[in-house]
């Protein structure tokens, strides 16, 4: 029998997009465009946080969102109505964004006058992690409900991210969920994680999680240091 050719494909993939993707990240360290990727399970209030913290920073910021789902256009109708510029992108049944079809996302949303554009991940805690999009800093949203063992469970999303969102904190009471055990978790995998506590509904922790992007987004558009 004569042998099998075998193709590594994915290391190549995975290569390529990582070369795609700090292009990405070059061009929009000269147009001056923070681009931030936000990733969650499905119902753990990305589109809720994403609101709130539109409130907090569309009088000084220019925002542009796109909103990444296998289908519908519910999300980015919710954020449209918020007055900032948004965009539906499909996935044609795909689990993540890469860094390609995150620049195809951006031309679509005509960044010319965006100065933080906001990347809504599709929602798992999977597959998005496991493509860089180019993003400058990359977010995810943990929500009580969804236990404080999910570091432990999901170790590549929380060892990517630069901040996470505990979000609901309001229903903290009623699941067992051990706030100090889950920060502890995180920084097992990722000791340089900045930890917010937020809860999106009453907006309790969002002036933090504001004033964090806020200085992300001013230290990478401030002009580099010869």
């Amino acid at each position: 029998m004569d042998e099998v050719k075998i193709l590594e494909i994915k290391e190549s993939v995975f290569a390529d997009n990582d070369r795609q993707a700090e292009g990405l990240r070059r061009e929009l360290k000269e147009k001056g465009i923070f681009l931030l990727n936000l990733m969650s399970s499905p119902g753990s209030g990305k589109t809720t946080t994403l609101t709130r913290t539109i409130e907090a920073l569309k009088d000084e910021l220019k925002i542009g969102v796109m909103e990444a789902d296998i289908d519908s256009d519910v999300d980015a109708k919710a954020i449209a109505a918020t007055g900032v510029k948004a965009i539906q992108l499909h996935t044609g049944g795909m689990c993540h964004l890469d860094a390609d079809m995150t620049r195809q996302g951006l031309d679509g949303l005509e960044t010319g006058d965006v100065e933080l554009a906001i990347l809504e991940n599709v929602g798992n805690l999977v597959c998005p992690a496991e493509f860089d999009t180019g993003a400058v800093k990359n977010a995810m949203i943990l929500s009580v409900p969804e236990g404080h063992d999910k570091p432990l469970k999901y170790p590549l999303m929380f060892s990517i991210c630069d901040v996470v969102l505990i979000n609901k904190i309001d229903v903290m009471p009623y699941f067992d969920f051990d706030l100090e055990k889950c920060k502890e978790y995180i920084h097992m995998r990722n000791p340089n994680a900045e930890i917010l506590p937020i809860c999106a509904k009453t907006g309790e922790g969002i002036d933090a999680w504001a004033n964090w992007l806020r200085r992300e987004v001013n230290a990478w558009r401030s002009p580099r240091k010869e």
